[in-house]
């Protein structure tokens, strides 16, 4: 039918480079010595920005993951059936170092380029970076068993994908299986028990509630042993060439992350290796925790990186009411204040990943246990709603899923979720503050060196002093009724610090005002008057 012509609709945002357009990650690539991966991160960025990815990425999600429990002969098999989009992804993160790479070749600089890779990757297809994630966060936890790590290690270092369940795979990606029905992030309430079998091996028995990428070749998995919670490397294949019990009971349902299976795992007499002293399996994963609650904040940043983008874009080619939307004043507040969210959150991001080098000094390490910690709180909390304005910016069609902010806006609360929710991570920061003090004393060191900027800050950051003081001082009831205030002070004041180092005045400024000004508004858009918006949304 010919009924009428199709105008003022915007262009299909493909074929972009998505690191050349994010100007403030490419600006935080090179500031935190990572210069030299600038042409990488540049073929990333064309890749994921292609119409060919964004098409496996919309597939992905659409055609989702299913369960094959058994063969057509009754034999019981536990495979997961993804779509082939799922797996050019995959491979193609793998391919691109986004799991290991900073493992692989630790330099300065390195962390940031892989947390860089990481976001470009997820800023398109969210899903696959939960196994990239517990991939590169299973390293350091299998340092704790030089045998272990001897086996394993190589295999997570490649930069090949095989997706099918081999024994004699050259490759491999973990996942893990932590949390059960009576506990949830209270592992130690875990029932699954290890018990001590033949040449090294231990036999668990109980369940998992939630095993994600249960297709991963070895798992990290909490069990009892005699000695109290252990950490054991599970693997889905047997030296001989079997399978291991690993019985998946069915698929989580869940709101978002649909291309990334999440699932429910029997264990019966399953072979496990002990990783790490008997009886001490959460300070084995300890430092895994820290880096996927890195990816956490890398995650949600990649998020809101794409729903600015996705906006800014369409308000640039849709006009209404005589003018285009980016020019009306309404609009142009509401881009601006979305990209001053998403800028604060890359800014927290690289410079978090910079402390994560091998080269970091000791202040850096101390910072990043309290500053990972306030800003996977906050950062990660922050993303379903400004994916939400951002949606709202595209009308009727942000509200459809043939447009990628549906599923993005379905997708930001996971971030906040996994890895401890708001609760749990909020009294991990009263944690690092009573028992490593030098992680709050570097913390202040970061933003007192944004003092003088801007009287603003100046004021919040006296004020954060004040409070730190304040909860040292309380009982643990007391300080843990007043600490998510606390912690989003904390995660507001080192996003201030940073944009005012390191963003143009139009945003470090802008930001200040925004958000720790008397004006400061609730919603996305309520800007205080006087701020530079032309120059913050070209940078959208």
């Amino acid at each position: 039918m010919s009924t009428h012509d199709v105008t003022n609709q915007p262009p299909p945002r493909v074929d972009v480079d998505e690191f050349a357009a994010d100007i403030p990650l490419l600006e935080g690539v090179e500031r935190y010595d990572s210069g030299w991966a600038v042409p990488e991160l540049g073929r990333v960025g064309r890749l994921v920005g292609s119409a060919e990815f964004q098409q496996d990425a919309e597939r992905a999600s659409v055609h989702e993951p299913e369960l094959r429990a058994f063969d057509r002969w009754g034999n019981r098999i536990d495979e997961v059936e993804y779509d082939p989009s799922y797996h050019r992804i995959l491979g193609e993160a793998v391919a691109a170092g986004a799991h290991t790479s900073a493992w692989a070749e630790p330099r300065p600089g390195a962390n940031v380029a892989r947390a860089a890779t990481f976001m470009l990757f997820a800023q398109i297809e969210p899903g696959h970076a939960c196994p990239i994630s517990m991939t590169h966060a299973a390293v350091p936890a299998l340092a704790a068993s030089p045998e272990l790590s001897a086996e394993w290690l190589p295999r997570l270092l490649s930069r090949e994908y095989d997706g099918r369940l081999r024994a004699d795979k050259t490759s491999a990606l973990v996942g893990m299986a932590m949390t059960e029905k009576q506990g949830g992030s209270d592992v130690r309430a875990n029932t699954t028990r290890a018990i001590a079998s033949s040449e090294g091996r231990h036999l668990l028995t109980g369940h998992k509630w939630f095993c994600s990428a249960p297709m991963s070749d070895a798992f990290l998995v909490l069990a009892q042993t005699a000695r109290g919670l252990s950490c054991f490397v599970v693997p889905r294949m047997l030296e001989d060439g079997t399978r291991n019990v690993f019985a998946l009971q069915r698929l989580k349902d869940k709101l978002g992350n649909r291309s990334n299976a999440s699932s429910e795992v029997e264990f019966d007499d399953t072979v496990g290796y002990l990783l790490g002293e008997e009886g001490r399996g959460v300070r084995t994963i300890l430092e895994m925790v820290d880096r996927t609650r890195l990816d956490c904040i890398l995650g949600s940043a990649a998020g809101m990186r794409q729903s600015v983008a996705e906006a800014a874009w369409h308000v640039r080619h849709r006009a209404a009411f005589g003018s285009r939307l980016i020019d009306q004043p309404a609009m142009t507040g509401v881009i601006a204040d979305l990209a001053l969210e998403s800028e604060a959150a890359t800014a927290v991001s690289l410079r978090l990943a910079r402390a994560h080098d091998d080269d970091a000094p000791d202040a850096d390490r101390a910072f990043r246990r309290l500053a990972t910690a306030v800003s996977k709180y906050w950062v990660c909390k922050r993303g379903p709603g400004h994916a939400y304005e951002a949606l709202e910016c595209l009308g009727g069609n942000g509200y459809t899923e043939a447009f990628p902010l549906a599923r993005r806006y379905r997708e930001q609360p996971v971030m906040a979720i996994w890895e401890g929710s708001g609760n749990v991570i909020a009294l991990d920061v009263l944690r690092a503050i009573s028992r490593e003090p030098a992680s709050a004393e570097a913390f202040d060191l970061e933003l007192s060196a944004s003092r003088g900027i801007h009287p603003l800050f100046d004021e919040h950051h006296d004020r954060m002093r004040a409070r730190l003081q304040e909860a040292a001082g309380l009982d643990e009831a007391d300080a843990a009724s007043r600490v998510r205030s606390l912690v989003a002070g904390l995660a507001v004041a080192l996003q201030a610090a940073l944009l005012l180092r390191t963003a143009p005045e139009a945003v470090g400024r802008g930001f200040v005002e925004a958000r720790l000004g008397p004006s400061r508004g609730s919603l996305y858009g309520e800007l205080p008057r006087g701020l530079d918006l032309a120059g913050i949304v070209a940078r959208a």
